[in-house]
């Protein structure tokens, strides 16, 4: 997808907690009527882009959103029973939230600003300064003290971009923690984001005094 096909109004889809990256793909379980109503609408457009955003703590009564999401075009779809949606969003840019718009459909829409992310555009993101083996050994103690299980012959057999993105979006991390490394600037910068969470997991886990 180019700049130019990018739009400048875009339904919003609040989901604490979910990460969608570019390049990268989020599957998600859509059931409320207001979404499914979203989902259908995103349908019926040529570029199909959702704007996943992170709901933020406020005051009752109030609504808040992060500065920053991520767009993803929905690249597949499936009814299941109740006339929900399994759908599939794959990551194209982030985008900054200039303005919630005022309509009438029963979900958020905004205007985006893209320009500060040309980049996510561009070709995959490498990470010369990337020690991997040190980084696999974090993770692995990462999982086994969390108890999570993953495809390690799929990660060690991932780019940079793919192992980090995925991790980033997959680790049980905290909203805030997620926004974090949606909003690292560059790979090499959320990698080193990723991996000192790990570490401060680890410690506050005791993992430290196990060892």
């Amino acid at each position: 997808m180019n700049a130019a096909d990018l739009p400048e109004v875009m339904a919003l889809f609040p989901l604490s907690g979910a990460l969608l990256l570019p390049r990268a793909r989020l599957p998600l379980h859509v059931f409320e009527p207001r979404y499914l109503a979203m989902v259908d609408d995103a349908l019926k457009t040529r570029e199909r882009l959702i704007g996943m955003i992170q709901p933020r703590r406020a005051p009752e009564g109030q609504r808040r959103l992060a500065a920053i999401g991520c767009a993803g075009r929905i690249t597949s779809f499936t009814e299941v029973d109740g006339g929900r949606y399994m759908i599939v969003l794959s990551g194209i840019s982030r985008f900054r939230l200039v303005a919630e718009v005022p309509g009438f459909t029963p979900y958020l829409r905004a205007e985006a600003g893209w320009t500060d992310f040309t980049r996510d555009l561009g070709a995959p993101e490498t990470d010369d300064r990337f020690d991997r083996d040190r980084f696999m050994d974090v993770l692995t103690r990462y999982f086994s003290v969390r108890q999570l299980s993953t495809d390690w012959k799929g990660l060690k057999e991932a780019s940079d971009e793919d192992l980090i993105n995925s991790l980033a979006m997959l680790c049980p991390l905290d909203p805030e923690d997620k926004q974090a490394l949606l909003e690292a600037p560059t790979l090499a910068t959320r990698r080193e984001a990723l991996q000192v969470l790990m570490e401060f997991a680890l410690l506050g886990d005791g993992e430290a005094q196990m060892q």
